[in-house]
């Protein structure tokens, strides 16, 4: 198809002279003469069977080393394996007196909110107290060491340790079996380190895309008032509470035991509520007055130990925390259970809060790394998060994550590097260590209010409200696992949430978007007729933009949605009294990739439409699309003659073949006249 046109008199193939429209200028027909049929590449690659899988990511997406060139030494090879393996290597060369200042200051900031929310969080998932602190001591540790996110705050999360707390209560009961409860949490750590370091090893990171925003919200918000809705028994001062997670049975129970509510216990939760909403509302209003919402839930912890131990209050209905234990991390390898009947209930909590926990890292990680324009190794930072949960739970953690409300903080006193995490726990080391007594006056409902401040800062129905007017199917996404979670348990909303994405993907892997496209009065591009208004319907001509991968998943909707496509305008154009369908034209410039199947539903349906005297046209198919195509038998069946690079230039080309003579009236009042492989306007 290659060569310019001639400017002798054009003649037809079969000698005559060609008849030039005489409605034409002289100078329209001058300018026809330059143009030309493009030739689609046809040209073979000849490729090894594993260079062939390398190419399609079998191979090199699990090739860490692929920045690694052959003829660099040993030494620096190792140092880049060093490097991938502990990524403080990238950065510690460049370390500096400024840094340590920064991190330091951060360190110091985020010490002072994981001590309660540590405490918390420990509470939340029905343990011990002082393991929240265990937990904000080893991970970050590990973390700073392996992780490669600059501002990721890491310890125990709030939605964590309530999915936690939640699925477990349901299984065993912390006060009756609390030493079997404490393995139980302490092996589902593992697994879910275990399952995280996996995915971080094998490159597998890329799973974690396939849980959508709407979902991941959805969940989220659901978690969160569940979560607010369990503080109510410290909040009330309950003695007897459900250990169901559903919102109808949690109000049930408030309603059974309102026997109990504590006055005093309430008005100084709320107090406590009060003070923490003011000191967040300041901070947030002006910037220079950050640290007020820094240092308040740490103050509202002295100030309420202070005043119960000064009044005697936990004598009269408030309760405290009471002893607890000083000194660092226990070793709890010994505790980890990996037979019996309770192993299989940690592997499915394990896998859950996993899954969470990466959800947080990765998003948060993606998030604070845009903000100052780096790029997080996503597979190195789900490694380095299993490996310091599979760590922690030898050493008497529970499972940790990113925390959100650190982390911004973190970031906002401008941490530069992980160290920022060392020097918090090293605080935390001093505080296990020496100051434990201090914290025995400590109101429960301290807490409380603390963590309620906490995940109300996660519910967001103004995002919520955006997914509806954007996209109706990811508000019904939201809606499924919220309600999920708030009506029934956060295991079922779980659940829900990844039947939902996985739903998702289906549909849109099944269902490829297939488009009607039309010119655009003036130019010579084709676009979708429904996008553009403007745009027009090509007589004789079915014109469709198929704007994804053509695969054993879709190929047979993809072969039906274009013969209902012909039938529905065969109808169109009888009913309108028009030209019927001569030819369908098939955009596959967005066509990303095709298989074996793909291929052979191309070839299903040239046979089909061929039956019914209607031709099938391809439109530059790219790349491997077109390699494949020429692989197989479907570049000979289609010929020369039914492949082309663009749109008008196959019109064109097929106007001729169908008529014997040029389209008029497509190409904006143009005649195009064909001879052999040679086209002109």
């Amino acid at each position: 198809m290659g060569g310019s046109s001639s400017k002798v008199p054009a003649t037809r193939p079969d000698g005559r002279p060609e008849q030039q429209d005489p409605s034409l200028p002289s100078t329209v027909m001058e300018t026809v003469q330059n143009l030309k049929i493009h030739k689609v590449s046809s040209v073979e690659r000849k490729q090894s069977t594993l260079f062939s899988l390398s190419a399609q990511g079998l191979i090199t997406h699990f090739s860490p080393l692929r920045r690694g060139k052959s003829d660099q030494s040993f030494r620096s090879r190792l140092l880049l394996v060093l490097q991938y393996l502990f990524p403080i290597l990238d950065w510690a060369p460049q370390y500096n007196l400024q840094f340590l200042k920064s991190d330091i200051c951060s360190g110091i900031a985020i010490a002072t909110l994981a001590i309660p929310q540590g405490i918390s969080c420990a509470k939340l998932a029905n343990l011990p107290p002082i393991m929240g602190l265990y937990t904000n001591f080893v991970p970050p540790l590990i973390y700073a060491v392996l992780g490669n996110s600059r501002e990721l705050s890491v310890g125990p999360s709030s939605i964590l340790s309530l999915v936690l707390g939640s699925i477990l209560s349901e299984v065993l009961s912390p006060e009756i079996q609390p030493t079997l409860y404490l393995q139980v949490a302490l092996t589902a750590t593992f697994f879910a380190g275990l399952f995280q370091a996996s995915l971080g090893l094998l490159r597998l990171g890329f799973v974690m895309d396939y849980l959508s925003k709407p979902t991941l919200m959805g969940f989220m918000h659901g978690a969160a008032i569940i979560t607010v809705m369990e503080q109510l028994k410290n909040l009330l001062g309950l003695i007897h509470f459900t250990k169901k997670t559903g919102l109808v049975g949690i109000l049930g129970s408030i309603y059974d035991n309102r026997g109990e509510f504590s006055g005093e216990t309430l008005a100084m939760g709320l107090l406590i509520l009060v003070f923490l909403m003011i000191a967040t509302k300041l901070s947030s209003k002006r910037p220079h007055l950050f640290w007020v919402g820094v240092v308040a839930p740490i103050a509202s912890l002295i100030l309420s130990t202070i005043f119960v131990f000064s009044t005697k209050a936990h004598t009269r209905g408030i309760k405290i925390i009471g002893h607890t234990e000083e000194g660092i991390n226990p070793p709890s390898l010994k505790m980890l259970i990996f037979k019996g009947p309770y192993t299989a209930q940690a592997v499915k909590i394990g896998v859950a809060t996993g899954i969470l926990g990466l959800t947080d890292v990765i998003a948060q990680g993606r998030t604070f790394a845009s903000f100052r324009n780096y790029q997080i190794n996503e597979n190195k930072e789900i490694r380095g998060v299993g490996v310091m949960n599979v760590i922690g739970s030898c050493f008497s953690c529970f499972v940790a994550s990113g925390s959100l409300s650190r982390t911004t903080l973190n970031h906002s006193t401008g941490s530069k590097t992980t160290v920022s995490n060392i020097v918090m726990a090293s605080i935390l080391l001093v505080m296990m260590r020496f100051l434990m007594p201090l914290i025995h006056y400590t109101p429960n409902v301290n807490f409380a209010a603390i963590i309620i401040m906490a995940v109300i800062k996660i519910i967001d129905f103004k995002a919520a409200s955006r997914l509806w007017k954007v996209d109706k199917l990811d508000f019904i996404t939201y809606l499924s696992a919220f309600f999920g979670v708030t009506f029934l348990t956060v295991q079922t909303g779980l659940i829900i949430a990844v039947g939902i994405s996985i739903f998702k993907i289906l549909m849109h892997v099944t269902r490829p978007n297939i488009v009607m496209m039309g010119n655009v009065p003036g130019t010579q591009s084709y676009r979708n007729l429904e996008q553009y208004e403007d745009a027009k319907r090509v007589s004789s001509f079915l014109i469709l933009g198929v704007e994804s991968p053509i695969y054993f998943a879709n190929s047979t909707y993809f072969k039906l949605r274009i013969l209902r496509w012909v039938k529905e305008e065969e109808e169109r154009a009888i009913s309108n009294v028009e030209c019927g369908i001569k030819c369908v034209v098939l955009d596959m410039s967005t066509v990303t990739a095709i298989d074996t199947t793909g291929i052979e539903a191309l070839l299903q349906l040239q046979k089909t439409l061929k039956k019914r005297s209607l031709e099938l046209v391809l439109v530059n198919p790219v790349g491997d699309v077109a390699v494949k195509l020429r692989a197989s038998e479907a570049w000979k069946i289609f010929g020369s003659k039914r492949i082309y690079m663009r749109i008008d230039e196959a019109i064109a080309a097929i106007s001729w073949l169908l008529n014997g003579m040029p389209s008029k009236a497509t190409f904006n009042k143009k005649s195009w006249i064909i001879y052999d492989n040679e086209i002109a306007i």
